[in-house]
């Protein structure tokens, strides 16, 4: 008698085994599902891009101040809630914070803008002077080159042809951003007024958030949201910082070396500094070429100015201010990178990581709720 009872809760209990394990594999493969579905979708919405494109550009217009707004905001939340903890009225840590946020931004662009406008026009005017030059080192190389292989020079044809076209594509935008100056002056007036709301009535807009899902889904969405946060919201903050703080040193960098174009360069710089391992490969061509058109010493010393500054920026920056805060191995940060190049050229390599930390916080997430 005893026997069969423990007979009959070994198999009972060998049941409940294969029935979690079953549990876990159909969640593996729910997961795994998921993915491939979404990444078939981000590439059909890519490809299917040109059917779309005007609609989204009116929407991305639209909808563009309350994103750079959501995205401010965002960064200074977690300053306020600090000034809060001395027992500050929030009124007033938003008004110190605010005051000196949109301060700072306006001295910036007060002195540095003019600058901006003044280096474009010199570019615009030296444009057809810089591509003579561009086509005799073009010549140049080709001619130090002719030994090598056919296939060789198809190769270098296509990097320069690529180049080219990515440069035409650069400056086309640039003249369209010109053309809609009024329209940024629009969003320079409107984006404030956006950002004081949402740092006012931030836990209003989290509370109605929530209340559009069903309640039983309400506490993990929350924990979803507080774990993307934690992991994503000081990387963001410490990789735009870094990013900024690697401009004003390139930007001082070139300009000691009397690098023509010095703050549109160092402004490249750092926009691509935000990519991680490529990142600074990609900022250092535009500096480079620029260079090749005074002599290869001055491209010479731009490559190695920029070397120097990644070298402060990999070891002492980036470790102090950014950490290791989204916890991912370098190998999954590199193929998600190469995805997102592939997808979505070099916006895609830029929100590659990000959206990578917010998937294993669903995955994180969804082991510990076992949805």
């Amino acid at each position: 008698m005893i026997c069969s009872r423990m007979k009959s809760g070994n198999a009972t209990a060998h049941h409940f085994r294969e029935m979690k394990e079953a549990s876990r594999l159909y969640r593996v493969l729910l997961w795994m599902v998921t993915i491939v579905v979404a990444l078939l979708l981000c590439f059909l919405l890519i490809k299917l891009y040109p059917f779309y494109r005007s609609f989204l550009l009116f929407l991305g217009g639209l909808f563009l101040p309350f994103i750079i707004a959501a995205l401010i905001a965002y960064l200074l939340h977690p300053v306020i809630d600090f000034l809060a903890e001395w027992r500050l009225p929030r009124w007033l840590s938003i008004l110190i914070i605010y005051t000196l946020f949109f301060g700072l931004s306006g001295f910036l662009v007060y002195k540095g803008f003019p600058v901006l406008i003044n280096q474009v026009k010199e570019f615009s005017h030296n444009l057809p002077a810089l591509m003579e030059r561009y086509d005799h080192y073009v010549e140049f190389m080709y001619e130090r080159t002719a030994f090598l292989p056919e296939t060789v020079h198809d190769q270098m044809d296509a990097v320069l042809h690529g180049l080219e076209h990515r440069a035409e594509a650069f400056l086309k935008n640039l003249l369209r951003t010109w053309n809609k100056l009024p329209q940024v002056v629009i969003f320079l007036v409107v984006t404030p007024v956006i950002v004081f709301y949402m740092l006012k009535d931030t836990d209003k807009i989290g509370h109605a958030g929530l209340m559009l899902l069903p309640r039983r889904y309400r506490a993990k969405v929350k924990s979803l949201v507080l774990r993307i946060d934690n992991n994503l919201g000081y990387y963001i903050r410490g990789v735009l910082l870094v990013s900024c703080i690697v401009s004003l040193l390139t930007w001082t960098a070139f300009t000691m070396i009397k690098l023509p174009y010095s703050l549109i360069l160092a402004l490249l710089v750092g926009a691509t500094n935000i990519i991680p391992y490529f990142g600074p490969i990609i900022g250092v061509i535009p500096a480079i070429l620029v260079g090749l058109t005074i002599s290869p010493k001055t491209a010479l010393i731009a490559g190695i100015t920029v070397f120097i500054i990644q070298l402060i920026e990999g070891n002492l920056l980036s470790p102090f201010i950014v950490g290791k805060s989204i916890h991912i191995h370098p190998l999954l940060i590199i193929f998600a990178l190469l995805v997102g190049g592939e997808l979505g050229g070099i916006i895609g390599m830029i929100v590659a990581v990000p959206l990578l930390t917010i998937l294993k916080a669903c995955v994180d997430t969804a082991k510990e709720t076992d949805v």
